[in-house]
């Protein structure tokens, strides 16, 4: 049993995370900035805190075995998270860090490319910009995750490719997992951690 810390339980991944993490036996400390979204549950502790305030945040993070920061990175300021881990004492921590950062065949990210058809997603480049920071971490285990270029509502089926810095697409060129398959990466590497102060990315 692993005791989680994750920041941003009622997103769209996050939720996912919670629910993955509490049917394999996990406890959660599902933190958000509005406490009354979330209904108790066994297994997790609902805790109101926001990014912005660091000293509440470290206390709640503290004496947790890993934080997982699924947040919206326009929002959210990743040196604010990386300094409540720090005063937490938490060594270990995941980050969901958005696709744009992802590389394409011609070596460009896939924010590039989006952005050559004018699509500019609001998180994109704040998520871009955060993996450049928490690559600078030498004093933290952390990892890194994104998502392929289409990440959905769908169903769990524990059935997905890995990767690392590159977008995976299938033969058809899709680049797509579900929310709920998206989180049994995520608690795969938790339970067994295979990349250590690395980005890796999940995609069918």
């Amino acid at each position: 049993m692993t005791a989680i810390a994750l920041i941003g339980s009622t997103g769209n991944i996050g939720s996912r995370v919670v629910d993955e993490a509490l049917a394999r036996k996990h406890t959660v400390t599902a933190i958000t900035r509005d406490a009354s979204k979330l209904k108790p549950r066994a297994g997790m502790t609902v805790r109101q805190g926001s990014t912005t305030d660091v000293v509440t945040m470290s206390a709640i993070l503290k004496g947790h075995d890993i934080v997982v920061a699924s947040v919206k990175w326009n929002e959210a300021s990743v040196h604010h998270v990386l300094e409540a881990v720090r005063k937490s004492g938490v060594k270990r921590v995941l980050f969901v860090v958005g696709a744009g950062s992802l590389l394409r065949a011609d070596g460009r990210t896939h924010l590039d490319h989006m952005a050559d058809r004018g699509i500019q997603p609001p998180t994109s480049k704040p998520a871009s910009l955060a993996l450049e920071e928490v690559r600078k971490a030498k004093d933290l285990d952390w990892t890194a995750i994104s998502p392929p270029a289409s990440i959905q509502p769908g169903e769990r089926t524990g059935k997905f490719r890995l990767g690392k810095d590159h977008l995976l697409e299938d033969k058809e060129g899709q680049s797509a997992i579900s929310r709920e398959d998206f989180a049994v990466a995520i608690l795969n590497e938790i339970e067994k951690p295979k990349h250590p102060l690395k980005r890796f990315t999940a995609a069918y």
